[in-house]
Parts: structure tokens; C-alpha cells; sequence
């Protein structure tokens, strides 16, 4: 093998054995003198860390030239020995590798372009309630005035009367009203709606007579959800459903980078868990560091300025059943120590967003605060990283993202037939859809009562990032792109008995300037 080869064989094999280089001890490698093979340096390396009792995350500089050291005073006794025999000096000059051999070519494009982020929505410093009842009632007042006013927009909705109005017509009177869906029951192929917006209550009935589309649309209503329905009064206060209109998006035109840039939509590490594959996310941290892959894959991560997490940073304690058994650090702070360091080793130039999930250390009620920075001590004070709530809205180079965890995509794929966790992207649609990341109160996901409901869909985001079911999955909707970024842990025992097969290690890349969306596999 020539130099280069020994080197990615070197390299390969650190991470075969579950390490990766930090960009020092890579430099170090590289510039080794002709008589020291990378791949015996690292041999030697592995060796000295499989014989010590502490097992670091990285492979460092320092253990790199004490390597070398050990190797070069070797060398040079052999010298003494050689050159007293023969009289001729044997030890060669140290020289660096070349340029053309292909392993320093690595000039990231996006490290000559300047950052260009803006944060549009972020509910931390702005959660102020105290979970009384009337918290509850101003809460679900301003959903609703929200969902209404997202509703009236519509040309077709614009009339739309209060429930009173409807409620005193005359029979076969026909009108649309405004309304949140408070109960839902079926009997004999008809479905039967509780319904009520700020005045009064009504029931609205979708008879087994009705359009297929109508019966459809009713079939994917969520509890809670606010909707307008075209009615007709009948001669008693029931009121007979002919449409039902969801608040749904316009056509969206994108707004697109002037120049080709690209974002890595990822989420839910769960770092501190046994399952959390640390040999996948080391060569994904190779590869944004232009060391791992073909030379394609390594230009395209040049071309990487934005690094978007949406949740679940770590595995956390006491999150679901048994845990404690499958975690590898029962501390906390530990898992976000350990976290922190791997995100560190992002490349300087590229912008790192953080939203938390469920497993995170804010609170599990949505919507949630940024985990603070304490958590992340090694990237305090890091002007790149930014730690935002959930959900959040940010411009990246003037492409808007919202950023969901998607704790509630566990309730619209229970309570809506046809939904599973095998394809995320079709339950997201329906959250953008009813333009409403949560709409189902009392499900698996907490909703806490502030004055402001944060988790409607006012601004029409060009991408629709989410995570939390840790299955990969994309597609567009009306002009937006829905991304469910998949996850880094390997399946868990809990999600063995809920049915749920992960697909780790699988990472969206999107060309801002395209949209164009790549999938990676660092499995």
C-alpha cells in the first residue's frame, strides 16, 4: 500500500474500534516522516488505550506523538546499532506528505461564506403561565382566535357565522360556521361532532349519506382541532355536515438561497444510551470534517453551513419504561458533557441550532424552553451554537424553518386510520394541514396553558423539520418540504414492544438553493 492507503486504512481502523480523530491528531497523521506507517502509530495508539482503564471519546494529538515518540526512540536505537556496523547513516529526513497524494484537498466552500441566520419565533424567556384553570380557558380563547383568523383568510370561509346564528336559522337553512371539535363518536356509519367556538356548542352529524370526501375529511379529524364546516340546519338544533374545510396552506412559493449551501436536518442522538451509535455519528463527524468519503461525498460536506437538531440531544432519565437498564451514564450531565463534546467537533465555520424533545432537561410540556447552555459547558460562549425552544422558526440564508421535535406525532398516527410511524412525512402533512403542531389535548403530549397558544401554524415555513418517531422520511407538500430527520439509536427494547423499527444513522442534507434532498448512510 501506498502512503494514502495506509492512512484511510489507519483512519478506518480507529474507527472500526469505536474512535474517531479529532482534527489535530488527523493533522499530526498526515504529516508523519516516511518511516513511521499511520497504520502501526495507530495500531500502538489502540493498544495503549485498550490497556488503560479510561477510554476516551477521541483519539488526541497527544496520544498520537507519544506514539510516535515510543516508535521514533525504537528507530533510533536500531540506527546506533545499523550505523555502528556499517557506518552509514541510515535515518532518513522528515518530509510532509504531498497535496496530490489527496489528503489535505479538503476546502470546504462554505467556510468562505458567511453565515446568514435569523431567528424568527422562539417561545424561551416568553412561557409564563401558572396552570390555573382560567390559564386553560385563555389558552384554548387564543387558539381559537388564532385558527379562526387563519380560516377567514379563505376566500370560501370569509362569510362563515358564529354557532348561535346557525343554531336559530331557519330549517334547510345552509351556511359554514367557524368551530373546535370537543367530542367525536361513531354509530351506525354516521359520525357524530361535538363542536363549539366561543359562544355556544352544537352537534354536527355526517350522515353515511354523505360525499366520500366529506366522510373521508371527517375520518382524519383530530379532537381539539378548529376547522370550518358547511352545514345544513335541520328543523332541531342539528346541524347536517355537507364540507368540512381545514385552515390547510396555500400553494407556497419557496424562498431559496442565492448561493448553494446546504443544511443537515438531524435529531435525537440519545447520547448516554447503550443504543446510541457513536460508530455512525464518528463518521458523520468525519465527513463534515472532509475525511470520510468518496470525493463526492466529501465535496458535498464542504458545501454544509448549517447543522439543525431538532430534539432529544440525549437519552435522559426515567423517560419511558425500564430505561435505567439500557442507559450507558445514569447522570444527566454526563450524557450532555459527552454530547457537547461530540458537537464540538463540528467544523468552526458551520452555524449548529438546537431545539430540545422529550428526553431533554427543559420541561416535557410544550411549548418547551431551550435547554440551557449549562447543560452544554464546552460550547458555552460558542457564537455558532444556538440553543432555541420548541418548536422555533429560524431563516437560513433566507429559507424559513420550523423546527418541531414532534412529540404529538405519536397521537395524530393513533387516532387517525391509515397513519404509522413507518412513514412520518404523512402525519407531519397533517399537521400542516390543520395548521396546528398539537392539536390533541389529553393525548401523550403535554400541552402547557400560556396565554399565547406558540404551537399554531401561523408563518408557512419553506421546511418542515421534525424528528422524535427515529424513522427517516420526506416529501413536499403545496410547495413545502416536510423532513423527518430519523435518529442515531439503534432500536431499544421499548420500541422493540411498541413495533417501532428505527433507521438510524440515515441524515437528510438539503441544498437550500435546490431543495433539493440527499440521504446519507453513515451505518
Amino acid at each position: 500500500m501506498n502512503n494514502r492507503e495506509r492512512l484511510h486504512k489507519a483512519v478506518e481502523t480507529a474507527i472500526t474500534a469505536g474512535y474517531q480523530l479529532d482534527s489535530e491528531a488527523f493533522a499530526v497523521l498526515c504529516n508523519l516522516a516516511p518511516e513511521n506507517d499511520p497504520l502501526e502509530v495507530i495500531s500502538a495508539v489502540l493498544k495503549k488505550i485498550e490497556a488503560s482503564n479510561e477510554k476516551p471519546a477521541f483519539i488526541e494529538k497527544k496520544l498520537i506523538e507519544t506514539a510516535i515518540s515510543k516508535k521514533e526512540r525504537e528507530n533510533a536505537k536500531h540506527s546506533v546499532s545499523t550505523q555502528s556496523l556499517s557506518g552509514e547513516e541510515t535515518n532518513k529526513p522528515i518530509t510532509a506528505l504531498q497535496s496530490d497524494e489527496g489528503i489535505n484537498t479538503f476546502h470546504p466552500y462554505a467556510k468562505e461564506v458567511q453565515a446568514k441566520l435569523d431567528i424568527i419565533e422562539d417561545p424561551t424567556g416568553k412561557l409564563t403561565t401558572n396552570g390555573t384553570i382560567e390559564d386553560y380557558y385563555q389558552y384554548f380563547r387564543d387558539r381559537f382566535k388564532r385558527m379562526e383568523r387563519l380560516l377567514r383568510q379563505r376566500i370560501d370561509v370569509k362569510s362563515a357565522a358564529p354557532l348561535v346564528e346557525a343554531l336559530k336559522a331557519p330549517p334547510k337553512t345552509k351556511l359554514k360556521v367557524i368551530c373546535m371539535i370537543t367530542e367525536k363518536r361513531e354509530a351506525k356509519q354516521q359520525t357524530f361532532l361535538t363542536v363549539e367556538d366561543l359562544q355556544a356548542s352544537a352537534t354536527v352529524l355526517i350522515s353515511h349519506k354523505a360525499p366520500d370526501d366529506v366522510r373521508r375529511k371527517a375520518q382524519m379529524l383530530i379532537l381539539d382541532q378548529v376547522v370550518c364546516i358547511a352545514v345544513v340546519k335541520t328543523r332541531t338544533k342539528l346541524l347536517v355536515a355537507e364540507d368540512i374545510i381545514l385552515p390547510e396552506i396555500g400553494q407556497k412559493s419557496k424562498k431559496k438561497a442565492e448561493e448553494p449551501v446546504y443544511a443537515v436536518l438531524t435529531s435525537d442522538l440519545h447520547v448516554g444510551s447503550k443504543k446510541f451509535n457513536k460508530e455512525a455519528f464518528k463518521r458523520f463527524l468525519l465527513w463534515l470534517n472532509g475525511k470520510y468519503g468518496s470525493d463526492s461525498a466529501r465535496e458535498l460536506a464542504g458545501q454544509v453551513k448549517y447543522v439543525l437538531v431538532a430534539g432529544d440531544i440525549v437519552d435522559g432519565i426515567g423517560v419511558y419504561p425500564n430505561q435505567a437498564k439500557e442507559l450507558q451514564f445514569r447522570d444527566v450531565y454526563k450524557q450532555y458533557s459527552i454530547a457537547a463534546k461530540l458537537l464540538e467537533k463540528i467544523p468552526d465555520y458551520i452555524e449548529i441550532i438546537i431545539t430540545p424533545g422529550n428526553h431533554d432537561a427543559p420541561r416535557k410540556a410544550l411549548p418547551q424552553p431551550a435547554i440551557p447552555i449549562e447543560y452544554l459547558e464546552t460550547l458555552k460562549g460558542s457564537s455558532r451554537v444556538h440553543t432555541l425552544g420548541d418548536p422555533s422558526t429560524i431563516s437560513i440564508h433566507g429559507v424559513e424553518v420550523l423546527m418541531y421535535h414532534g412529540r404529538s406525532l405519536d397521537d395524530i398516527i393513533a387516532n387517525i386510520a391509515g397513519l404509522s410511524h413507518n412513514r412520518p412525512e404523512n402525519a407531519m402533512k397533517i399537521l400542516l394541514q390543520g395548521r396546528h403542531l398539537a392539536p390533541l389535548y389529553g393525548g401523550k403530549t403535554l400541552l402547557s396553558p400560556e396565554n399565547r397558544d406558540f404551537l399554531v401554524i401561523e408563518r408557512v415555513p419553506d421546511i418542515f423539520h421534525s424528528g422524535h418517531v427515529h424513522v427517516i422520511g420526506h416529501c413536499n407538500h403545496r410547495g413545502v418540504l416536510i423532513v423527518n430527520s430519523g435518529a442515531w439509536q439503534e432500536q431499544t427494547e421499548y420500541m422493540q414492544k411498541l413495533g417501532l423499527v428505527p433507521t438510524p444513522g440515515k441524515v437528510p442534507i438539503v441544498n437550500l438553493q435546490t431543495f433539493e434532498t440527499s440521504i446519507m448512510s453513515f451505518t
